[in-house]
């Protein structure tokens, strides 16, 4: 079970358990009762609640499925979909999960053929999974091979799996090009032929971009280290171009993968500076290659669409479903679907939250910005102790007028604690990739300058405006990024989100430290040789 379906289960779980006095209290005779007739939906259609107007299906909701694949895919051609082109390296069955053909009709491709060059997921062909131990030396070697450079001969099993993916490497590098993004959002299917929800979403190919990504990565050390850096360069850049490609989707899920696509790529492209032995000219044309990329999206962007749309529809969900989806029978009671609820409060108040936490992650002040999420955090606690307070409740159904706005309130409240994301932790993510992008860009200009000059300049204004049109600020400190040049290389750090000079001990380090840091030379990974 996904996380955000196990919330959206306990939410109905625990709305139940709060409405089932109001329900017994409003029921004439608790004897037996033939079931009656589900009633028409109670919300009203408009920006403020529904915040679609359709389409409406024939039982009277609003079909966010299709309100939001409409949205995701306009302008959209299978020809320039990054990811309809990434399909032709997954073929039907990613990692051995299969795809509903709906999925690909939705961006107009074929369901891939049932054989084919398909990517070859790392697996027990060419690795050990024989026991814990085993897998746990797989991952630690792919965290090392994936950011350092290394050899066919101190890896066998690695190069032979690479080798195997050369044709799916090559559709995905080409796929990576596309100048669009559509990732359909289409629920699992419950047991009754229907969707269980936005929030059910099948996420696999999403997921499955991080094997891409990796195999990238490692080839890409693999041929720094055979002299390969056209080649190298090539495929760390497929990897910026992928995570920048993946954070365009709809929702946050899309938009974190792509900020760790990211970060990873940009470890593996200082090791490709200091192993390679670049030129001055090949520093400053990746440089300029890295520069010309299309920024990550905002994070924002995903809250105010993908998030607001799943809330919104978890709405109709309760409505219609009557609090069952299908996993426990305590949840088939039919307490929503009688008619009770007015679910006008919930679907405003959310769209009210969703509309304020777009705004405010969208503030370009860093330091308002975390002020006023954090007040969003602490509002959200309020909120969550009111509604779990059980004087509260007993009052708002005992003695409150207007019991079924009440209840909806109520049961909107409670969603949105459960699913309101962590905004300062996203956020603060999104700054350290754009800081993080920052350093790389001066690791490319501190090289460029050494290349020229035989040795790291002294200071950092030294790169403007030859190898860099301005030096760039720390985005946490609002001061200049600490650089030392020491007689074997640098230390180059910004002070992070906690605002504070850890000495350049990153998040890696022992102790640990919130810096943002690059070393050179490099210091050696965990269980590196």
């Amino acid at each position: 079970m996904s996380w955000r379906r196990f919330c959206l289960v306990i939410a109905i779980s625990i709305s139940i358990c709060w409405s089932a006095p109001f329900v017994a209290a409003q029921g004439k005779d608790d004897k037996k009762v033939d079931a009656p007739q589900k009633p028409k939906p109670k919300f009203t259609v408009g920006k403020e609640t529904t915040y679609v107007t359709g389409p409406i299906d024939k039982d009277g909701y609003i079909d966010y499925v299709a309100a939001l694949n409409d949205k995701l895919r306009e302008g959209v051609t299978p020809e320039k979909n990054a990811h309809a082109l990434l399909w032709k390296a997954f073929g039907p069955r990613p990692d051995g999960e299969s795809m509903p053909d709906a999925f690909f009709a939705l961006m107009k491709i074929p369901v891939p053929p049932a054989q084919g060059d398909y990517f070859v997921f790392p697996g027990k062909k060419h690795f050990n999974f024989a026991n814990e131990a085993a897998s746990t030396r797989f991952y630690d070697t792919m965290d090392i091979v994936t950011a350092r450079p290394w050899t066919a001969k101190e890896h066998p099993d690695f190069a032979e799996w690479l080798k195997s993916n050369e044709k799916p490497l090559a559709a995905i590098i080409e796929a990576t090009r596309g100048t669009q993004y559509y990732y359909p959002l289409l629920p699992i299917k419950s047991k009754d032929g229907g969707f269980d929800g936005l929030l059910t979403s099948n996420m696999a190919g999403v997921q499955r971009c991080r094997a891409l990504a990796s195999a990238l990565l490692a080839r890409a050390m693999l041929r720094t280290t055979e002299g390969r850096i056209d080649d190298a360069w090539n495929d760390l850049l497929a990897v910026h171009r992928l995570g920048r490609q993946v954070g365009r989707g709809a929702t946050l899920i899309e938009g974190l993968v792509g900020i760790a696509l990211e970060a990873r790529a940009g470890s593996a492209d200082l090791a490709h500076i200091e192993h390679a032995k670049l030129n001055t000219r090949q520093l400053e044309d990746r440089l300029r290659d890295l520069q010309t990329l299309p920024p990550l999206p905002p994070l924002a962007d995903a809250v105010n669409l993908g998030e607001r749309f799943m809330f919104l529809d978890s709405v109709m969900l309760l409505d219609r479903t009557g609090g069952d989806l299908g996993l426990d029978p305590a949840l088939k009671t039919g307490k929503f679907s009688s008619g009770i609820v007015n679910w006008d409060p919930a679907l405003r108040n959310a769209n009210q939250w969703y509309t304020r936490m777009n705004m405010v992650m969208r503030l370009k002040d860093r330091n308002l910005r975390e002020k006023q999420l954090q007040q969003i955090e602490i509002d959200t606690q309020a909120l969550k102790q009111e509604i779990t307070s059980a004087k509260g409740i007993a009052s708002a159904f005992l003695i409150a007028k207007g019991t079924d706005e009440v209840l909806g309130k109520l049961i909107g409240a409670n969603l949105m604690c459960l699913l309101t994301p962590a905004l300062v932790k996203m956020t603060q993510s999104g700054d350290r990739t754009e800081q993080n992008e920052r350093n790389l860009h001066l690791a490319f200009a501190l090289a460029a300058y050494k290349s020229d000059n035989g040795r790291y300049p002294m200071k950092l204004d030294a790169l403007a405006p030859k190898y860099l049109a301005a030096i760039p600020d720390d985005l946490f400190s609002g001061k200049a990024l600490i650089y030392r040049p020491n007689d074997a290389g640098y230390l180059l750090y910004s002070v992070g989100s906690n605002g504070k000079d850890d000495g350049g001990q990153s998040a890696d380090d022992q102790p640990r430290g919130d810096d943002l840091v690059v070393r050179m030379p490099l210091p050696k990974l965990r269980g590196q040789q």
